[in-house]
């Protein structure tokens, strides 16, 4: 099953993903994750990247597709994966289908108000190798501050603030919503309403059990 989840920041993908990767036994596919473990291996792909980003500089579509390309060639994406947070344009969405073949593209939907109190309230484990995270409105830690897993401080990142989660959701309306339209006319796209996480869980479940391979 290849999948790839849309949707705008803090829709949920990242914790959507996480479930479907743990559900089905299939990895969650990060080109953040990506780019950060190919620069701290030193890879060659890694070395390129790792110019741009000291810039702080996008790194070009061509590197992210080269890590992509080797990542899904590893043995544990076998049986599929779930990319998340890529394609993020049309170009980048071409160039994904000459690499792979994709099963099912599904839109998160959440709207901008609902978005920037979830982010504004959201709140990070410290814990690199954890990376929980709550929200202190509505999924507190039993501890203030602190991770119900492994016990560390937790942090609100520093752009995870009103102002910037505006420009961010302005930015994937411009740049990455045309997507959406772009998979419904290769009749590749369903839709899922963001209404809880075990909620929207279930539905997504529902969707991808038609789906995943006997």
């Amino acid at each position: 099953m290849k999948l790839i989840l849309l949707g705008a920041p803090g829709a949920g993908k990242g914790t959507h993903a996480q479930q479907i990767s743990e559900k089905y036994n299939i990895p969650q596919i990060s080109t953040g994750d990506m780019l950060r473990a190919a620069v701290a291996a030193k890879t060659p792909t890694g070395i390129r990247a790792d110019e741009f980003m000291k810039k702080g500089a996008l790194v070009p579509d061509e590197i992210v597709l080269d890590l992509l390309r080797e990542r899904i060639k590893q043995p544990d994406a076998k049986k599929g994966f779930v990319l998340d947070g890529f394609p993020r344009t049309i170009p980048q969405a071409d160039a994904l289908g000459k690499i792979t073949g994709i099963d099912i593209v599904i839109n998160i939907e959440a709207q901008d108000e609902v978005i920037i109190d979830r982010i504004v309230n959201r709140r990070s484990c410290s814990n690199k190798s954890c990376n929980a995270i709550y929200n202190i409105k509505n999924k507190k830690p039993k501890k203030e501050g602190i991770c119900d897993i492994c016990g560390s401080p937790l942090y609100q990142r520093a752009d995870d603030n009103e102002a910037t989660v505006r420009n961010r959701l302005a930015a994937y309306h411009k740049q990455t919503a045309p997507l959406i339209d772009y998979y419904a006319k290769k009749g590749k796209l369903t839709s899922v309403k963001s209404i809880g996480i075990m909620e929207t869980f279930d539905v997504l479940q529902k969707i991808l059990d038609g789906i995943k391979p006997k």
